[in-house]
C-alpha cells in the first residue's frame, strides 16, 4: 500500500449494475452492493494519495459461453446507444477512471443508457 500511495495509484474495482439498483439482493448483487460500499470506504482511508472508483457495468458485456456474443443481444432494441455493451466499452471506462487525477469515490454505471430507457 505504501508504494501505492507513494505514487498516487488508482484502484478501479468491478461491481454491477444491478447493485446499484435497491429492488434486487440477493447473494450475488450484495456482494457486489458491498464491493460499492469498499470502494467508497477505501476513498475515504486512502485519499488523498490513491483514488478508489468502480465501474458497474450492465449484464449486456457479459459473452455466452456458447457463442462469444453478447448474452443480452435484445438490449440493443432498447438502449438508447442501439447496440449491446461490449467489454471493450468497460474496460475504456476503467481506463479513464485510472487515468483521471480528480475523479474518486465514484460507482460509474456503464450501460449505454439502458437505465434510462427502462
Amino acid at each position: 500500500m505504501d508504494a501505492l500511495r507513494a505514487s498516487h495509484g488508482a484502484i478501479v474495482n468491478v461491481s454491477s449494475l444491478r447493485a446499484c439498483e435497491r429492488r434486487f439482493f440477493d447473494s450475488l448483487r450484495g456482494s457486489k452492493a458491498a464491493v460499492n460500499h469498499m470502494t467508497a470506504l477505501l476513498r475515504q482511508s486512502l485519499g488523498p494519495e490513491v483514488r478508489v472508483n468502480a465501474v458497474a457495468p450492465d449484464s449486456s458485456t457479459r459473452r455466452g459461453p456458447r457463442t462469444g456474443r453478447p448474452c443480452a443481444d435484445t438490449c440493443g432494441a432498447v438502449a438508447p446507444l442501439k447496440r449491446s455493451g461490449t467489454p471493450e466499452d468497460v474496460a475504456d471506462v476503467i481506463v479513464a477512471l485510472a487515468s483521471s487525477a480528480y475523479v474518486t469515490g465514484q460507482v460509474v454505471v456503464v450501460d449505454g443508457g439502458l437505465g434510462l430507457a427502462t
